[in-house]
């Protein structure tokens, strides 16, 4: 397994719509591990194969406590199924900024496992939360585009000022 670089905002790779797996093969699962590895080292919750740019649809999330179970999801579909929740969210390519985002609270998603068996769950509270805001990295969108232009220039600002520095 290896650790893979997660991509920054505003970097244009993040925009990139992902395209589907066509097949679940090893290469598609050793890339599910690394991007597990990734997103334990980071630490996250959650990561999209988007997001250390690889444009398939995959994503990979685990919001238990432990960090023992691990989901993945390889073309997901998302189904609203009501309710709504505001939280703070982060993002791996988004470091250090946590935002107030509103999803739904309630969802079904159908995707292939890392077998290529056809899967569906539930989802409720901070799990649904995790699967949206991967979902969206698919789509090429982030979770800043919940936010107002200005608090999206200004993160966009401090991350390039804060590269500026390390470099």
């Amino acid at each position: 397994m290896a650790l893979l670089e997660i991509l920054e905002y505003p970097d244009p790779r993040l925009r990139t719509r992902a395209t589907p797996v066509e097949r679940v093969d090893d290469p598609i699962r050793r890339l599910i591990d690394d991007m597990l590895e990734t997103m334990y080292a980071a630490p996250g919750v959650g990561l999209a194969a988007s997001q250390v740019d690889v444009h398939k649809r995959i994503i990979v999330v685990d919001v238990s406590e432990e960090r023992d179970t691990p989901y993945v999801f390889i073309n997901p579909v998302i189904e609203i199924i009501g309710g709504e929740q505001e939280s703070q969210e982060g993002c791996l390519s988004v470091p250090g900024f946590y935002e107030l985002v509103t999803r739904a609270e309630h969802i079904r998603a159908k995707a292939l496992d890392r077998d290529g068996q056809t899967f569906e769950i539930e989802a409720h509270g901070m799990l649904a939360v995790c699967i949206q805001h991967e979902c969206d990295h698919l789509e090429g969108r982030l979770f800043v585009d919940y936010l107002s232009n200005l608090k999206r220039q200004r993160i966009r600002k401090k991350l390039q000022k804060q590269r500026h520095e390390r470099a």
